[in-house]
């Protein structure tokens, strides 16, 4: 899929030191987790990003032009053990995550308009740990997954019943759906 390249991003592009950084978004129980590529603190979008350098590490990010559900994976290295348990804890299924590309500036702006590159929802955390710290490593799944994902809801009373107690729209499907009705003016 191609993308329109911003004014913005053409007009940095001439300028000799630019340097890449990538942005990742995560929400949690406790608030989202703003992290960048960078060390130290960032400013962008209204929001303060934690610099992380080169610990963050991201898996491939595909695009294809097929409909495909591709999903990635965001780690960090050098996590100290006393804050595993928490990140484990975090970690729930469903929950949004964000990547954006970005072109910063020699002073450390990022260019407008970095590329989202993934958007997609938390799958499974992973741990890694060698005694002294510990990797660890969540994977996002596009939201595309849902479409392989089986649908248990019915139009049955049942299914209405569990999700809105006392709505009676579906009270009668049973007794008519093998009933023939004709329609129109008969003869």
């Amino acid at each position: 899929m191609s993308r329109d390249m911003t004014t913005s991003v053409a007009a940095a592009l001439e300028i000799a030191d630019l340097q890449p950084a990538i942005f990742f978004e995560g929400a949690f129980p406790s608030g989202m987790v703003r992290i960048w590529t960078g060390p130290g603190p960032t400013d962008w979008d209204g929001k303060t990003w934690t610099g992380v350098g080169a610990l963050l590490g991201l898996g491939p990010l595909e695009e294809t032009s097929d409909v495909v559900a591709s999903g990635t994976t965001v780690s960090l290295s050098g996590v100290p053990l006393d804050l595993v348990g928490l990140a484990i804890d975090e970690a729930r299924q469903g929950q949004a995550g964000r990547i954006w590309l970005a072109l910063l500036t020699e002073d450390r702006a990022v260019i407008t308009d970095p590329v989202q590159a993934f958007t997609g929802r938390l799958d499974v955390p992973e741990l890694q740990e060698d005694g002294q710290s510990c990797r660890i490593t969540i994977s996002y799944e596009n939201r595309l997954i849902d479409l392989s994902v089986p649908r248990n809801w019915r139009y049955t009373h049942e299914s209405q019943q569990a999700l809105h107690p006392g709505d009676r729209g579906f009270e009668h499907v049973t007794a008519i759906q093998d009933r023939e009705i004709t329609w129109g003016r008969g003869g």
